[in-house]
């Protein structure tokens, strides 16, 4: 099964308001958010190439049901050509390997 980690998005507003409407059924919504899961996934899978350096002052981390938290404090984020400093990030990673489970479709 996909992490559902994209779920926080203007996508699930719209579904909600579709669904408030009326305008489609909330099995449809749950089919779309579905289909959305899957793809954003695949896409960081195999679309995403680009590396970024990082650096931090680590605030928090957390390992729970195979899920890394972290907080950090200062980042300066860091790509060849560009650079960005920001004050406080939260990082979650799941292992993106499949676990075997077996989902259906």
């Amino acid at each position: 099964m996909a992490y559902q980690l994209y779920r926080n998005t203007s996508l699930q507003e719209s579904l909600d308001e579709l669904i408030q409407s009326q305008q489609i059924t909330p099995q449809l919504a749950l089919q779309v958010l579905l289909q959305f899961d899957k793809g954003i996934n695949s896409a960081l899978a195999h679309r995403v190439r680009n590396r970024v350096n990082f650096r931090n002052s680590l605030n928090t981390y957390r390992f729970c049901d195979n899920v890394w938290t972290f907080v950090l404090n200062d980042v300066e984020f860091r790509e060849v050509t560009e650079f960005i400093k920001v004050d406080k990030v939260k990082i979650v990673a799941c292992d993106g390997k499949n676990t075997g489970s077996s989902t259906t479709e």
